[in-house]
């Protein structure tokens, strides 16, 4: 894993190098790119699809995922300062260039969808590469647009009510659809079937809710009553029966997908020991 991290890293940089000479706004970007994340999203990528030949994907889904950061800390949306520790973007800066960035990611994030189609085409031909590519651009766009991140965070800023329905809608919209991206990114781009692509979504749809339902657990202590949190809204033993549950729906679905990489175990292992409180005794 750490290998496969520093892998990413490494093809992260050099990305943004071909844009020093154009643009000072490539400065801006890479503060963004390097706020110290976790890269679960791209290491799911590369995970499932057993293969740095995903790199290029893995990249598309940061850039998705920093984007959507950039424009949720805006003051318009969120109005948050920090980000992991450090000044958000739009204080690091200033709001026009950390909206020029969130574009630039965005538009980033597409080139590298056709960028991983071309390179598909070597290992199985233009016809099945070119499928391969308009499916993988259907689920971004979806994930990206009024069906995922962006109708997601008009919800959580103009929620019709504040029950746990509308919650958990808005949790799947931010914070699924991405992983859903990731998950299925890396099994096109990985050679694998298109056929089986339902399961690799119910996949992505377990570990998207166990990761959120850990990070409101882990989060428990600093956020307060009223905050988009499931836990506070089920209580810690509800909160930690349903992470419990959509992790062995998603051990259950790797099964069925005959999907065993050592990646993904060790995601996994790490969602279990960073994110979920332990209990004690």
């Amino acid at each position: 894993m750490l290998e496969m991290k520093e892998a990413f890293e490494k093809a992260l940089i050099e990305d943004w190098k071909k844009y020093e000479a154009q643009s000072g706004l490539h400065v801006a970007v890479e503060y963004a790119l390097q706020s110290g994340g976790k890269r679960f999203r791209p290491l799911i990528v590369l995970s499932v699809a057993e293969s740095l030949d995903a790199m290029p994907a893995a990249m598309c889904v940061e850039y998705f995922h920093t984007a959507s950061l950039i424009a949720d800390d805006l003051p318009c949306m969120d109005d948050d300062d920090l980000r992991r520790g450090k000044p958000s973007l739009h204080r690091a800066f200033n709001e026009t260039t950390a909206l020029l960035s969130s574009y630039a990611l965005i538009c980033a994030a597409f080139e590298k969808l056709h960028e991983n189609t071309q390179v598909l085409t070597e290992r199985l031909g233009d016809q099945q590469a070119d499928r391969v590519g308009m499916i993988a651009l259907k689920q971004a766009s979806k994930a990206a647009g009024i069906e995922g991140a962006t109708g997601g965070q008009f919800l959580d800023l103009f929620p019709p009510g504040g029950d746990l329905d509308t919650l958990m809608e808005i949790l799947k919209l931010k914070t699924v659809t991405l992983f859903e991206t990731a998950f299925v990114l890396g099994w096109l781009f990985g050679g694998k079937s298109v056929d089986k692509l339902d399961c690799v979504r119910k996949a992505a749809h377990h570990f998207g809710l166990a990761f959120q339902i850990g990070d409101d657990l882990a989060d428990l202590n600093q956020d307060k009553p009223g905050s988009a949190n499931v836990a506070i809204e089920l209580g810690v033993d509800k909160a930690e029966l349903l992470f419990l549950d959509e992790l062995k729906g998603f051990d259950a679905c790797l099964e069925s997908l005959g999907l065993h990489s050592a990646g993904l175990s060790a995601l996994r292992d790490m969602m279990v020991n960073q994110l979920a409180p332990a209990r004690a005794g």
